[in-house]
């Protein structure tokens, strides 16, 4: 049962491809009730979660398993003072608990905050003060319900905490709590336009944001799932990001169910190309994405050794993606990586949707539901090729579009400044309005009078063979203002050298413009980076700055 269709307008051309896209949101809406519940209803037996781990457990849940079970879940937390408005700090890492713990904070009205498990006791903290958070629902893996008790010292603004499967001091068992509870829950009202959900950014150049998201943020995932990942009905779709990052609300839950589409779910720590490939095959996973350093370690493990005939559409996004990596899948599975962008703030903005030409490295174009522009630093529109910060001009009802930073006004003020909101990113236009991305405006780097995106020089980096992973920054230098520096994580069976260096910058500096030229080559065993596993370009520059004058 696909249900997206009683929510949404839609127009295709004659290839499919999606060119007119309007949402239909009732007043009052509820992702709980009128997608879990219906879908409990329509399609009782569907499978909704096929769940599994290393350790080769194995749970399926049915739709109408998760509406039962969130009822539960929804009873249990209200009987422990959980209520419309609550703000819960959930850290259930790929736990197959969160798929029905978070519709019953939906169905509560309760305001979810995702989480991951490697935050530390003062990140914790920094949240609970930031959001106003009462209520935590914790892991039992690892230290994680150990560190929410610590920070409950610190903030007793955290009234209880409740952890998954264990009796810990301080702790409420939640799932003998579930076990206890009514299946049938009482309706709670809640409105499409009132606060759902807070996820805080990685924060690679601050502290983390906190981005506040309302009820109708479910629907506009419609598009990610069904134009872009192209979930099919009775489909199995799996995406590879912890339940603590905004990219499991575009891959994991919201519009999959919308579309009547299983999740698959491996819940793992250490990742494991090899054993990610063999859940893939033997699950028959239907639809596929994951960021472009997963399909990286996948081309090292050859993809065509493995059956992944019943893989018919895979996507990928959350960092830059480097042509070499989408020849070489497409070489080894025939498939064609199929880019997309948005943010923690958006649902998808970019992409190259279900029935186009994709351009290898392209972002692609505009999807339906915003006015995206790219414009210079005054705001104005800039003609084809030309570099400068994506925008979107808000429509009369801009969906997927984020309600605010929770205790951040002026940012997000700032953010919508001239009547656009301002992404951060930027990219040029060609001429057939295929989107390439640059950089962040901050990773710009102005070199010999010109301005030069890190991004085109990493995409050079990475055809030759030694290179893993590479972030390319500017750095101080009297004669041009900032020299180009690169840094690089080799590729397993290659060792740090002189010659390699040299022979590296060689390879690159002969396939680029001379004012691109690496002046600077840096070996490092690890990127320092987010805890979401982004590079953290800001700590690459702090550290160039004290080492090179």
């Amino acid at each position: 049962m696909q249900l997206f269709k009683n929510f949404c307008e839609t127009k295709v051309d004659e290839n499919g491809v999606l060119k007119d896209f309007k949402l239909n949101v009732p007043i009052s809406y509820n992702f709980g009730y009128d997608v879990v519940d219906e879908m409990a209803r329509l399609a009782p037996n569907d499978i909704a979660l096929e769940y599994t781990n290393p350790s080769d457990e194995h749970k399926t849940f049915t739709f109408s398993d998760i509406g039962r079970l969130s009822n539960k879940a929804a009873n249990a937390l209200k009987k422990h003072g959980v209520n419309k408005g609550d703000k819960v700090l959930v850290v259930l890492k790929r736990n197959y608990e969160y798929w029905y713990i978070v519709p019953a904070l939906h169905k509560l009205g309760a305001v979810v905050i995702p989480a991951t498990n490697m935050l530390t006791v003062d990140d914790i903290t920094y949240r609970i003060k930031t959001a106003d958070i009462k209520f935590a629902i914790c892991t039992p893996d690892g230290t994680t319900a150990e560190d929410m008790v610590k920070a409950k010292e610190v903030k007793p603004r955290l009234e209880k905490i409740f952890v998954a499967r264990n009796n810990l001091e301080g702790t409420i068992n939640i799932t003998e709590e579930i076990e206890k509870a009514d299946e049938h829950f009482e309706k709670v009202l809640t409105l499409a336009n009132e606060p759902m959900l807070i996820y805080f950014t990685s924060g690679t150049t601050g502290y983390p944001k906190a981005v506040m998201h309302d009820h109708t943020y479910t629907l506009s995932h419609i598009i990610t799932a069904k134009y872009w990942q192209n979930v099919n009905e009775n489909g199995l779709h799996l995406t590879v990001a912890e339940t603590g990052w905004g990219k499991a609300s575009w891959g994991k839950i919201y519009g999959q169910w919308l579309c009547g589409c299983g999740v698959m779910v491996y819940d793992f720590d250490n990742f494991s190309p090899h054993k990610l490939l063999k859940i893939i095959e033997k699950y028959k996973v239907t639809s596929f994405c994951a960021p472009p350093t997963v399909y990286r370690y996948f081309i090292k493990r050859d993809m065509s050794k493995y059956d992944l005939s019943a893989l018919e559409h895979i996507t990928t996004a959350g960092e830059a993606l480097n042509p070499e990596v989408f020849e070489q899948v497409y070489k080894q599975t025939g498939l064609k990586l199929m880019e997309g962008f948005g943010q923690t703030e958006s649902v998808l903005m970019l992409g190259n949707l279900v029935g186009s030409v994709s351009k290898t490295g392209s972002l692609g174009k505009p999807t339906p539901l915003y006015d995206t522009m790219i414009v210079d630093e005054c705001g104005n529109e800039l003609p084809t090729n030309e570099v400068g910060e994506i925008v979107v001009n808000p429509k009369e009802k801009q969906y997927g579009i984020f309600m605010g930073y929770c205790g951040d006004e002026e940012l997000y003020k700032n953010v919508w400044r001239n009547g656009v909101y301002h992404t951060g990113d930027t990219a040029y236009k060609d001429e057939d309005g295929y989107y390439w991305y640059v950089g962040r405006i901050d990773d710009l780097i102005k070199t010999r009078g010109f301005r030069v995106g890190p991004f085109e020089i990493e995409n050079v980096l990475m055809e030759h063979p030694a290179v893993m992973e590479c972030a390319v920054v500017g750095v101080p230098d009297k004669a041009r203002g900032q020299a180009i520096k690169a840094t690089v994580h080799l590729a397993d069976g290659y060792v740090a050298s002189k010659s390699l260096e040299k022979e590296i910058k060689d390879f690159v500096n002969k396939n680029v413009a001379s004012y691109k030229h690496i002046q600077y080559l840096q070996f490092v065993d690890e990127m320092p980076k987010t805890i979401s596993g982004k590079i953290k370009r800001t700590d690459i520059r702090k550290i160039d700055r004290d080492k090179i004058c």
